[in-house]
């Protein structure tokens, strides 16, 4: 485990979280300016949806925002990209599997 992750998180220009846990990055681990990218996905409990839960990340949206130049929101963020990225891997791994 790091200790200290904020005396990290300060330092980086670019701060990209998958760490696993709602809202573990706050507005005061954040360097002012940063590009952040929420890369996590947590399902947490909430009474007001319909499904009874909700879906945020691992950065803290609604705070880190204001001290942010850039954020990815969750949902809605890296998610089609990432999807992009496993089709283009299995496109070559198939061009790969076929001059074998």
């Amino acid at each position: 485990k790091t200790h200290d992750v904020a005396s990290h998180t300060r330092r980086a220009d670019i701060l990209i979280v998958a760490a696993g846990r709602p809202r573990m990055i706050t507005a005061d681990m954040v360097k002012r300016g940063a590009i952040v990218i929420d890369v996590g996905m947590n399902r947490i409990p909430d009474a007001s949806k319909k499904s009874g839960a909700q879906l945020v990340g691992d950065v803290d949206f609604d705070r880190v925002r204001e001290v942010a130049s850039l954020i990815t929101p969750v949902p809605g963020g890296v998610g089609k990209m990432t999807i992009a990225m496993l089709m283009r891997n299995t496109v070559r791994a198939a061009l790969r599997a076929g001059r074998k």
